[in-house]
């Protein structure tokens, strides 16, 4: 006899993040503000940027490190 299979967070498909527009624009070099959340953001520079524009490398001012950043993390990158 068959059982009944409950689906639970781990086995429901992915959906396709999708960056916003403008980040399609983004360079290797470019001064971005990245805001984290309402409140809390921080300055750098983009030092990567994957073909598809869903993944950022941002070196942060300061000398805090570099940070990953991608489209589907809630997080926005403007430029300055």
């Amino acid at each position: 006899m068959a059982r009944n299979k409950t689906l639970n967070a781990a086995d429901t498909p992915l959906r396709r993040a999708e960056p916003d527009a403008h980040w399609s624009a983004l360079r290797p070099g470019d001064r971005v503000t990245v805001r984290l959340s309402p409140g809390y953001e921080t300055g750098g520079l983009i030092s990567a940027v994957t073909p598809d524009h869903a993944v950022v490398w941002v070196d942060l001012d300061g000398g805090r490190g570099r940070m990953l950043l991608h489209c589907g993390d809630g997080v926005e990158i403007l430029p300055d």
